[in-house]
């Protein structure tokens, strides 16, 4: 029996990191989350495109930058579209840019593209086949949000409201994006979901929350960041700099959470977060 998908169109599915020695960082985020990791590109092939498991399930990849193309490291969000053609003239039409054509991926996984808002916050487009996205969500080494860095909130309405069908929900003054319908899909896919949350005290309509929005408020320009949840984020950040990483933000308590800002050895950035209800009632956020 084939396992249900966990996503609808408009959500994201699925993160990878390019990065300059993909070797490296593939030890790096095994040795930090316990991943097993596994080459899926063919023997021969000059590039690497390593899968990150837990128990057998697809967490995120490491993979190599294009050939001939140096940029920094960076993790990188897909969000799950229908029909990426049609996703790609949406961007442009709400004054997005194609940066990577849609195109198919592997013999049979999907077909992605790759945009920027904007703002120029990069993200991708994922229209699956074969590869259903991350199997594996919300625990520790796994991805838990993926967070548009911007500082035009309000632009950014606009853009991913006419591309995704997204909506800004306020959260106890943390603004989310909000995807109508998502939290039926939920509740079908997992009963009982809906009276979880609202035991737990979260806020109306936050089972339609896809992604996160940090305002950004100095010079960093505009950017899609993944978090990671954690059992622990000061062990996450103690073992992130044994391993050779930054921590950036040493672990700190926000609302519902306790969490760190990491850097790998490569360069790329990401935050693990430890679901904590005992701070559901601090003021503030992560910003």
């Amino acid at each position: 029996m084939t396992e249900p998908d966990r996503y609808i169109p408009g959500v994201p599915c699925w993160i990878d990191t390019t990065q300059p020695d993909p070797d490296a960082a593939a030890a790096f985020y095994g040795g930090l989350f316990g991943w097993e990791l596994e080459d899926a590109m063919p023997p021969g092939f000059p590039g690497r495109y390593y899968i990150g498991r837990i128990r057998g399930g697809d967490v995120a990849a490491v993979g190599s930058q294009p050939e001939g193309e140096e940029q920094p490291a960076t993790w990188n969000t897909y969000v799950w579209v229908a029909d990426a053609d049609e996703t790609a003239a949406k961007v442009s039409a709400a004054g997005g840019t194609v940066l990577v054509e849609p195109a198919a991926v592997g013999a049979d996984s999907g077909r992605m593209a790759m945009f920027a808002d904007p703002a120029g916050a990069a993200f991708c487009a994922w229209e699956p086949n074969t590869h259903r996205g991350a199997t594996v969500v919300n625990e520790h080494g796994a991805l838990n949000f993926n967070n548009l860095n911007t500082r035009d909130v309000e632009g950014a309405a606009s853009f991913y409201g006419a591309v995704f069908g997204w909506d800004v929900l306020d959260v106890g003054g943390a603004p989310m994006w909000a995807l109508d319908g998502y939290g039926d899909f939920l509740e079908q896919r997992t009963p009982g979901m809906r009276e979880n949350m609202a035991s737990m005290g979260a806020p109306p309509r936050f089972e339609d929350v896809v992604a996160s929005i940090n305002p950004i408020r100095d010079d960093t320009p505009a950017h899609w960041g993944v978090t990671f949840g954690v059992d622990d984020a000061d062990a996450i950040a103690a073992r992130a700099t044994e391993l050779g990483g930054r921590v950036l933000v040493p672990p700190f308590d926000a609302p519902w959470v306790r969490m760190t800002i990491v850097s790998d050895p490569q360069g790329a950035t990401f935050t693990a977060s430890k679901f904590a209800p005992e701070n559901k009632d601090l003021a503030g956020s992560a910003a």
